[in-house]
């Protein structure tokens, strides 16, 4: 609950009412807990503040229960007495502005993003390249980006492999090596990537993640949330979507120092699948990301079931902390909870180890930043009830809030302009000088062999001359960030 004097959320209640001041709201957080603890609703109580606050809010929402914050909640027994309980006077249900998004386009606005603008590291993550592979793949985006080939979809991307392995002598001299196994390893998992259904959210119109920064007609900042429930099926491509969403944010706001409140606000859901299976190369991106994305007025807040899912760079970067109840059977699951107890600030009217494992539903240990950025005690309290519906939508009322959306009709429509695949196809069908001199001259019953991409012809080497030309004109202008996607 959005108070709106004293610029500051009401998130939570112990003896005293416990705030989450909007200065330090983008300096991060992290909401954990055991399944079923209520992680969920202590994140959708913050998106609707943030809400209110005129702050956009990004969610994933991996179990459906997210798109509940679009419909108004209702005043029952249990929510009202939970309001009473906590001192909330005038609780009031309401409905907050949402937009649904969903890579596959069937719950939600198609969210889409190219090839050429995820980057190699991202798209070398979500095809589980090794090292080597990977090294061959950035130099597939480093032709493709110098000779100005755009590598929209899939299949923009399968021809441009193919392309600098059939021509790999000539590049190798340039680009460093390329080696066969590497190219057709990495053609076997664009292979996988299409029978899961990368042709869906590959490809225009992409996702221009401005198109999240805006309010409604009373000043509240839009919750756009991305339907998971399939996408999670595929936990490298949900992870990978993730982090190329928080790179586009990053690489598209501009420097903002320290500001009264957010410019957004970004939810991460199963946050430990972000950094699973990880490189360190790509750990020590992730981790860069993080500390810089602060000055940008971004907060990220990391949903997950134990901290120690996120690495210690990280973590120590998450100075408000909602943590919910946990469970410790197991001696690795004790040294866990022992780890978790001892990052509060402790508290000496409890015992914060203890009261871990006796956090009923909907009941936390709550540590914000106070107004010095210095943690505050640890608070055991209870947590406040949501105001829209605890739940999910049913799919009709979902269709008819897509469709209304101005921003449905500009996603739609799936694009499919010229780009790598076609140039590449023009230059295997050009004749050669040779061939339509033999054309000419041969009687017309003769068919001249089929031109592949190895044997280059006149009307290739001056496609690839004049290619070559708008490439240096356009690599001039592109510029890739911290996880190689690229500035717009």
């Amino acid at each position: 609950m959005y108070i709106k004097e004293e610029e500051r959320i009401w998130v939570a209640k112990s003896e005293r009412p416990i705030y989450l001041t909007s200065r330090m709201a983008n300096r991060h957080g992290v909401i954990a807990g055991a399944t079923g603890t209520g992680k969920t609703v202590t994140s959708k109580v913050l998106a609707e503040a943030f809400s209110d606050m005129g702050v956009p809010v990004f969610m994933a929402d991996i179990k459906g229960d997210v798109s509940g914050l679009g419909v108004q909640g209702e005043l029952n027994e249990k929510i009202a007495k939970r309001g009473e309980d906590l001192g909330v006077e005038g609780l009031t249900m309401t409905s907050y502005p949402v937009r649904f998004f969903d890579v596959y386009g069937r719950k939600g606005i198609p969210l889409r993003a190219t090839i050429s603008e995820m980057g190699p590291d991202l798209i070398s993550r979500l095809l589980d390249l090794n090292e080597v592979q990977t090294g061959v793949l950035s130099i597939v985006f480093r032709v493709a980006d110098d000779r100005g080939f755009l590598l929209l979809d899939l299949k923009d991307l399968r021809a441009m492999v193919q392309y600098v392995g059939e021509n790999a002598s000539e590049f190798t001299v340039r680009y460093g090596n390329i080696a066969v196994q590497s190219i057709g390893a990495i053609q076997r998992s664009l292979l996988r990537l299409e029978d899961q259904g990368g042709d869906e959210f590959f490809g225009e119109p992409a996702l221009n993640v401005m198109d999240w920064f805006l309010t409604d007609d009373r000043g509240r900042g839009y919750i756009n949330v991305l339907h998971c429930v399939e996408l999670f099926q595929s936990p490298l491509l949900y992870s990978t979507f993730m982090l190329w969403m928080l790179a586009e944010i990053y690489e598209n706001l501009p420097e903002a120092g320290d500001t009264p409140k957010p410019k957004m606000v970004f939810f991460f859901d199963e946050a430990h699948l972000l950094f699973a299976d990880a490189s360190k190369a790509l750990l020590q991106k992730i981790d860069q990301v993080v500390k810089l994305i602060r000055s940008k007025g971004v907060g990220i807040y990391f949903i997950t079931q134990v901290p120690d899912d996120i690495p210690a760079n990280v973590l120590s970067q998450l100075g408000n902390k909602v943590q919910h109840a946990l469970r410790a059977f197991t001696p690795n699951e004790q040294r866990v909870l022992r780890g978790v107890a001892d990052s509060f600030r402790s508290n000496p009217a409890f015992d914060t180890l203890t009261a871990l494992t006796e956090l009923g539903t909907g009941e936390a240990l709550v540590s914000f930043l106070g107004e010095d950025g210095v943690p505050e005690m640890v608070e055991r309290a209870m947590i406040l009830p949501p105001q829209s519906m605890i739940g999910s939508i049913d799919d009709a009322t979902r269709f008819y809030m897509m469709q209304q959306d101005v921003l449905y009709a500009k996603y739609k429509e799936t694009l499919d302009r010229e780009s790598a695949y076609e140039m590449l196809t023009a230059i295997a069908v050009a004749p050669s000088s040779e061939e339509i001199q033999t054309r000419q001259e041969a009687p017309k019953a003769t068919i001249p062999k089929p031109k592949t991409y190895s044997s280059k012809s006149t009307v290739e080497r001056t496609i690839d001359s004049a290619m070559t030309t708008v490439g240096r004109e356009i690599s001039r202008q592109l510029v890739r960030g911290i996880l190689g996607s690229l500035k717009r």
